[in-house]
This record gives structure tokens, C-alpha cells and sequence, in this order.
């Protein structure tokens, strides 16, 4: 393959230009970079680079995608191939830089290979954040970055913040592990009062704490922490180590969980710019600086000059409840995106009047159906064991539709914590021991139904009929699978749709009139 290499301005060190290049409009002409992964990511930043006259090269698994056809479109280079070896084409680019996708293990094969020459590995937040002065706010600086993290929570309340700025008047884009790349975000030629930017350990594994190209977000928010994606940070530390970031070079408020001591760690312990504020949340009566609730009504206490003596309503439980937003964690996500708003200088009617038409996306404990006074809900989103307990405890009564992808996660604490509200349990999944054995242990006696086919249009009907034999008036049949999907299904999506689908077809025309509106 003729990969011909593109002389770089005189720089004393590859890492002396790296340090360079902290604008649009720096000198990125020639840089060579390897782009690792063509997802969503990997080709927003293929993308952008050859925008800016890098020499870039992609590598791409062999499978045939429609973003693999458009590479050299964009003016980049394609190597596919299976990517469980370091292949000769990079070695012979011998790249400058190499930008990491997210999903990409931290021991892969390729990002070692990095590591060993001393290549600099990037991820796509950290080129974002150096570019994001390509279409500056009306006062001529970047855009301000508010970051959400957590392991359970975070589109919500991405969404919801977003939200809240819209309707105090400020443009501003949800965007990063929501869906849409950063990196499309900044490069909008709109552009944006702000980005409320969505991200997941993954890409934070590969965010600097400080230095060039460390980020420093107006507010950050890490909504909860337990433990996910084991497999890929290889421990519970090194996924805690890698939310901690979040709170990095904080400007303004660093939003904590009171009711999850680690997160509150995090902020004690997290490097911050001077003047900014610790601003806790939970649903317990607030301390001054703190969000929280007072005899049904949602309150900010942190952002009024009398924060010792008063607080601010944002809105109520009762009021919430009308419109499906009164669980638990929705109300706890509530209270944190109000707190990263305030922190932006949104004001609270403007936060009022957002939730008065604000509705959660499909598949986030969704109501699908009720029919002879059972509920049939569907929180395919719930892909590890802390979004399923939220998810339990929102029910008294539950037929439990659970299982997939575990992640390296125990799922033992989670059912030996819920076995008491449980009518039965439907196990979904390609490997189902560790469920089975979990209820044998702490639920001898409970129904415990297997879906053992292997098609996955068959799955859901299964598990469907499988839970409407033994659920009763005042259960709520659950689709919280406490799992990844991909074993069996493309993404939680589609599992929920399929899950949806076939408790429609299942019903048929039994269905009370509620299960046309959702949660």
C-alpha cells in the first residue's frame, strides 16, 4: 500500500506541534494521524482532521459499512481489516497521533503498539475541546462545555439540561455519548451558547486531568456510581478513577450525588478552578448550596443570595406526576440537570415552564400497555444492575423480564436486594446461569421462567407469554434487563421495541386506553 508521509512544519518534537494545536485555526496541515474505529466517533473525526489538512489514515474492521465507502470521500485513507494484529500499513504511516473511538479496551492491541513508540493517544472529546473555537458565541469566546456522567442517568439528563438552557433562550446543543458526535457539534456552522455534552467512561478514560488539551466545563455533573463495564476498565477503581474526571478544571459548580458517597468524593478530591462550588442533590430536604425537595415541592437552595434562610420552587411532585416524571431517579435527574442550569444562569420559571413539556425518550421506563390492571412497562435502558434497581423500586409488584450482556458485573446483590417485590421472573439471554443460580440461592420458591430460543423475533413473544401467565391486577410486567443487549438483539433499542411489539400483539385489542400515553 503507497502510504506516502507528509512533511510537518519545523517543530523541535512531534510532541512540541502536539502542544501547538489548540485552536482551529492552528497549523494541523500534514499532521498524520490514525483514526482507530469508523463508528459515529471514529468518523466525525476522520472527518474534521482531513477538514483542518491532516494526513489521515482510518482503521476499520473488515465488515462493509456505509461510513468505510465515504472515507476517501472525505479525503482520509481506509485500512480494514480485523484489527487483532497491528497491521503494516500503520507501521509504515507511522502516525503523529492516533485518535481512539470509544469501545476500543485500553489493552488493545493497537493502542499498546501507541503506547510503546510513544504516540500520543487522543480521544475524540479531547480534539473536540481544542477545536471548539471554529464558530465562536456572539462574544467571540468558545462555547462553554457542561459534562454529565454517571453510570445510570446521563441521556436523561443531558436531555433535560439541554432543555432547561433552550427555554431560558440560550442555543445549545446535547450531544457526545447521546448521539451526536462532539465533534459535529462544534464544527455546526450555527453554532452554540452552549453544549451539554453526554459522556461515558469510555471516553473519559482517554480525557487529561491538565495540561494542554486538559477540558475545563462550566458545571459537571456524576450522577451515581456503581459498578459497569468492568470488562473494559479492567476493576471498579479504574471505572471510578475514570468518572472522577468529569470534575477536572471545574469553573463553577462540580454537582454531586448526597445520597451516593463516592461522587461526593470525587468533588473533594477533584482539582478545580477557584470559585467553584460544590452543589449536592438528593431527595431529602436541601442544605444551603444543595437541590432538594421540601414537602412535595423541588427546591434550589444553592443559587440565591439567602440560600441560608430560604430556597427557590422549581417545580412539584404533584406536577411531575402529571406528566410521568415523578420516579425516583427521574426526579433525583431532575434536581441535577436544575442545578447544572442554575449553574449556567438559567432561571427558574425557565426551568418550570421546560418541564411543563418535557417528555423521556422511548425505552426509559416506558408504558407500554395496561391491561386488566397489569402494567406492562418497558425500561430497555436499564442496562446494568443500577438502572434495574431504580427501575424495581419504582413498582411494588413486579414480573421481572431480565438478562443479556452482564458486563463482568455480579448481578447476586441485585436480586437478593428485590426478591421480596417479586411475582416471578422471565430470564432473557444467551448465557443465563448466573441469573438462574442467583434466584435459586436467594428465591427458591419464585417462578423463575427461561427463554432458551436462540431467534431474536422470538425472544420477546416468549417472554411475553411467559409473564402474562402468572402476572396479576396490580403487577407491573417489567422489561429491565439489567444487561447489555448485544447477544441478542442490535442495541437496547431495538430490544424495547421488540419487547413493545410483542406485548401489543399479545393483548390485541385488550388494552385499556392508558397504554397509548408513556411514562
Amino acid at each position: 500500500m503507497d502510504l506516502p508521509r507528509v512533511s510537518a512544519p519545523d517543530f523541535d518534537s512531534v510532541s512540541d506541534r502536539l502542544d501547538s494545536l489548540q485552536s482551529w485555526n492552528a497549523d494541523w496541515r500534514g499532521l498524520r494521524v490514525a483514526v482507530l474505529g469508523l463508528g459515529v466517533t471514529g468518523f466525525a473525526a476522520a472527518d474534521t482532521l482531513t477538514e483542518l489538512g491532516a494526513d489521515v489514515l482510518v482503521l476499520a474492521s473488515a465488515a462493509a459499512d456505509d461510513r468505510a465507502r465515504l472515507v476517501e470521500v472525505i479525503g482520509a485513507r481506509l485500512l480494514q481489516g480485523e484489527l487483532d494484529t497491528v497491521p503494516d500499513g500503520l507501521t509504515e504511516f507511522a502516525p503523529d497521533l492516533l485518535i481512539a473511538s470509544p469501545g476500543f479496551h485500553p489493552d488493545h492491541v493497537v493502542l499498546e503498539w501507541a503506547a510503546k513508540r510513544g504516540i500520543a493517544v487522543w480521544g475524540d472529546i479531547e480534539l473536540a475541546w481544542r477545536l471548539r473555537d471554529k464558530v465562536p458565541t456572539a462574544s467571540g469566546a468558545p462555547a462553554p462545555w457542561i459534562l454529565v456522567t454517571g453510570t445510570n442517568g446521563k441521556t436523561t439528563t443531558t436531555q433535560l439540561t439541554a432543555t432547561f438552557l433552550a427555554e431560558g433562550g440560550l442555543r445549545v446543543a446535547p450531544c457526545g455519548n447521546i448521539g451526536v458526535p462532539v465533534l459535529d457539534a462544534i464544527r455546526d456552522p450555527q453554532g452554540w451558547d452552549a453544549l451539554v455534552v453526554e459522556l461515558s467512561s469510555y471516553q473519559l478514560h482517554h480525557v487529561r486531568r491538565e495540561g494542554v488539551g486538559s477540558l475545563e466545563p462550566l458545571a459537571s455533573v456524576c450522577l451515581n456510581i456503581a459498578d459497569d463495564h468492568l470488562d473494559w476498565h479492567g476493576s471498579g477503581e479504574a471505572y471510578r478513577e475514570a468518572k472522577a474526571t468529569v470534575y477536572a478544571n471545574t469553573l463553577v459548580a462540580c454537582v454531586y450525588n448526597k445520597a451516593d458517597p463516592v461522587t461526593e468524593a470525587m468533588v473533594r478530591e477533584a482539582d478545580v478552578a477557584d470559585g467553584a462550588r460544590a452543589i449536592g442533590f438528593d431527595l431529602g430536604a436541601p442544605g444551603p448550596s444543595d437541590f432538594g425537595i421540601v414537602d412535595g415541592i423541588l427546591c434550589d437552595r444553592a443559587f440565591l443570595d439567602d440560600r441560608h434562610h430560604s430556597a427557590i420552587e422549581l417545580s412539584t411532585l404533584a406536577e411531575l406526576a402529571e406528566r410521568g416524571l415523578d420516579s425516583p431517579h427521574i426526579v433525583a435527574n431532575i434536581l441535577a440537570a436544575s442545578a447544572l442550569a442554575r449553574a449556567a444562569g438559567v432561571g427558574v420559571d425557565a426551568i418550570h415552564r421546560a418541564l411543563g413539556h418535557f417528555q423521556l425518550d422511548a425505552h426509559r421506563i416506558q408504558l407500554v400497555a395496561v391491561s386488566d390492571g397489569v402494567r406492562w412497562i418497558d425500561d430497555s435502558k436499564a442496562t446494568n444492575p443500577h438502572a434495574a434497581l431504580a427501575s424495581l423500586q419504582s413498582n411494588e409488584s413486579v414480573v421481572w423480564v431480565v438478562g443479556g450482556l452482564l458486563k463482568g458485573v455480579d448481578i447476586d446483590d441485585l436480586v437478593r436486594s428485590q426478591v421480596q417485590r417479586l411475582r416471578a421472573a422471565v430470564i432473557i439471554g444467551v448465557d443465563r446461569s448466573a441469573l438462574r443460580e442467583a434466584f435459586a440461592r436467594h428465591a427458591p420458591e419464585l417462578p423463575v421462567f427461561e427463554v432458551d430460543s436462540t431467534d431474536t423475533g422470538e425472544v420477546m413473544p416468549n417472554a411475553v407469554r411467559f409473564a402474562a401467565s402468572v402476572a396479576a391486577p396490580g403487577d407491573a410486567v417489567l422489561l429491565a434487563p439489567a444487561a447489555a443487549s448485544m447477544d441478542q438483539f442490535a442495541d437496547y433499542a431495538e430490544r424495547g421495541t421488540l419487547f413493545a411489539g410483542a406485548v401489543r400483539e399479545f393483548l390485541g385489542g385488550g388494552a385499556d386506553e392508558q397504554s397509548a400515553s408513556g411514562h
